[in-house]
């Protein structure tokens, strides 16, 4: 176990609860929005806030989990009004998180200090410019400038991981971008009859909650 005291220490056990519920949500990702599928959904990362909270973790950490956590009880539903929800809640999540790594790293300038860092900023930038370019035509007018804000805040979020010393947390990062990147192929470029929907349900939620528990554990161990 990554906490010491085994399965009786309550960080463990924390991290054991939620670890199941973001697998029993695996289970039911594609059955019809409910209060039941919500609160699982929802529950796993709220237990990853509460670990942060229980070992001590940055203030920052807590409150960008906590906020997925708001975002995934809105997502766990259908309609624009839901979707718009957890875009607001995952913005702030993605502000908190650029908040915490600019604070934790060291500076714009070591982007540039290693070529796999320089390579990182290169791929996220080009990666933006591509999705921006293709979700643009797509999105309906009232969308746009939030989605455009929110591709924004991604992006620095991955760039600001990028200036830390913490491999953990920069792979967490770059799986939360990979799960918004499929999370908004799938809502806004691929066909409603596409064969790639029998799988990107369970790619954005395996990335998403990966992501997740990797910046949690990156910075409590």
């Amino acid at each position: 176990m990554p906490f010491p005291g085994g399965l009786e220490a309550t960080a463990n056990g924390t991290l054991l609860f939620s670890i199941i519920a973001a697998l029993v949500y695996l289970l039911i990702v594609k059955r019809p929005p409910s209060w039941r599928r919500t609160v699982v959904k929802a529950l796993s990362t709220a237990l990853l806030a509460l670990l942060a909270a229980i070992e001590g973790g940055p203030a920052l950490l807590v409150l960008a989990l906590a906020l997925g956590s708001l975002g995934d009880a809105f997502l766990a539903n259908d309609g624009e009004r839901a979707f718009l929800g957890g875009l607001t809640s995952f913005l702030a999540a993605h502000l908190a998180y650029v908040w915490l790594f600019w604070s934790a790293g060291y500076g714009a300038e070591t982007l540039g200090a290693e070529i796999w860092r320089l390579a990182g900023t290169v791929l996220i930038l080009g990666l933006a410019a591509v999705m921006m370019y293709m979700l643009l035509p797509t999105v309906g007018g009232d969308l746009r400038i939030p989605v455009g804000v929110y591709v924004g805040a991604i992006v620095l979020m991955g760039l600001t991981a990028l200036t830390l010393d913490k491999p953990m947390v920069i792979l967490g990062a770059a799986m939360f971008m990979a799960s918004d990147t499929i999370l908004a192929s799938e809502k806004f470029l691929l066909a409603e009859r596409s064969p790639h929907r029998r799988w990107t349900p369970y790619a954005v939620w395996t990335l998403y909650y990966a992501g997740q528990a990797a910046i949690a554990l990156g910075f409590l161990s």
